[in-house]
């Protein structure tokens, strides 16, 4: 027997609980998982802000990666209470314990004057540019639009920056700003890949302008075509919402470090010696800094530049990578950073192996004395060593003053 859609809808309303937007308001507060079941150009025009949007069409197809939980209450809504009467029904029918229909949809939540908020809507072309992004829940488009908006200061186009600056402008990162005062050299072409022959002798802040908005428009770069130094450090990184250090001296590192505590931004750093790399992320207060790591600079015997002991062109462009990778977690909030880790890589073996770094209570720069001075107004000295200090690798614990590391292969 043939039924209509008066008589299919009274069905599903007689299987399913409804709940008026009051009582779904009060659910909401409670931590309720909200579904919107409409369309994406509904969604477009304005959504109950924490819902999850899976459009009624692939309803059942995405609520299971979703909503794992089938006993766990579910209410789902649409424009007027009618397809969400219907999708309760078919969750019911997937074994969810308790799906819930708002009557009346989000027209009348609005009507209300209740909350709602407008998505960021991405163009077309944005949309067709970051669609496998779009896919993904933890990024979908609202991590996109964050990253679209988000500003991320690479020091240093080379090695360990190049690949990680070509990544991120894919990835869709809105501003990428590159503070170098080299020019490429043909002996940089070996790894880094920003650059190319025809452009030896370019400066690399240029060279790199060039290839990252011919890989992506969206992205804008400002250039920095100076040495960090100490006169300069605090204009440059302010604005930044994180920083890569591609950086290959010591002095640059402390320097870089110094600034970004006091600022608050975070730092994803790498390094590469040969065959060997090494990869961290320092996150102002959650974790330590760079003078957690090394209290005190090696002599240059024990960390020659690649100039000098050379480098395999494969290995910073795999940290540059994952530097990259650690910077999009920070900005999507997504996640577990390496802060507080500290990530070893051996080309030779095809091996990782990660130590755990503590923070130095005593750290002239991120302990709760120096951020108390700093809030003072009182800027902690962290400028000088003594020539005949001796180097410790304090953090990671290889003798230092914080005991012996948690190794995990």
């Amino acid at each position: 027997m043939t039924k209509s859609y008066t008589e299919l809808l009274r069905e599903a309303k007689a299987e399913i609980q409804e709940a008026s937007v009051a009582e779904s308001e009060a659910l909401l507060r409670e931590g309720i998982t909200f579904v919107d079941v409409r369309e994406d150009s509904e969604w477009e025009q304005g959504f109950i802000p924490g819902a999850l949007h899976i459009s009624r069409s692939y309803l059942e197809q995405n609520i299971e990666a979703a909503v794992p939980d089938r006993s766990a209450p579910v209410l789902l809504y649409c424009a007027g209470g009618v397809r969400s009467a219907f999708a309760a029904q078919t969750l019911k029918a997937l074994g969810y314990a308790n799906p819930i229909s708002m009557a009346g949809g989000f027209q009348s939540w609005k009507s209300k004057g209740l909350p709602w908020s407008a998505p960021v809507v991405l163009s077309k072309a944005q949309q067709q540019r970051y669609s496998r992004h779009l896919l993904i829940p933890e990024v979908g488009t609202a991590g996109q639009a964050k990253l679209l908006e988000s500003k991320v200061l690479l020091v240093g186009a080379g090695g360990l920056g190049s690949p990680a600056a070509l990544y991120l402008a894919a990835a869709g990162v809105g501003t990428l700003g590159i503070i170098d005062f080299d020019v490429v050299d043909v002996s940089n072409l070996q790894r880094q890949i920003l650059h190319t022959t025809d452009r030896v002798g370019e400066k690399k802040v240029e060279s790199a302008r060039k290839t990252i908005t011919a890989l992506n428009p969206d992205v804008t770069v400002v250039g920095h075509e100076e040495m960090l130094v100490g006169d300069n450090v605090e204009r440059i990184i302010a604005g930044y919402d994180v920083i890569l250090d591609g950086t290959d001296t010591f002095e640059t590192r402390y320097l870089l470090n110094d600034a970004a505590v006091a600022a608050g931004i975070p730092v994803v750093h790498a390094s590469v010696f040969r065959f060997e790399g090494q990869l961290t992320t320092f996150i102002p207060y959650e974790g330590p800094c760079y003078r957690c790591l090394y209290p005190t600079p090696p002599p240059p015997e024990l960390a020659p530049g690649c100039s000098v002991a050379g480098v395999l062109g494969v290995v910073p462009g795999i940290m540059g990578l994952l530097q990259a990778n650690e910077v999009l977690k920070v900005l999507l909030g997504i996640g577990t950073t390496l802060a507080g880790r500290l990530l070893l890589f051996d080309a030779l073996e095809s091996e990782f192996t990660e130590l755990t770094l503590r923070r130095d209570p005593a750290c002239p720069v991120c302990s709760d004395d120096a951020r108390a001075a700093r809030d003072r107004g009182e800027a902690p000295a962290t400028t000088s060593f003594p020539a005949d200090a001796p180097f410790v690798l304090g953090g990671a614990g290889f003798g230092g003053a914080f005991g012996a590391p948690e190794g995990r292969a």
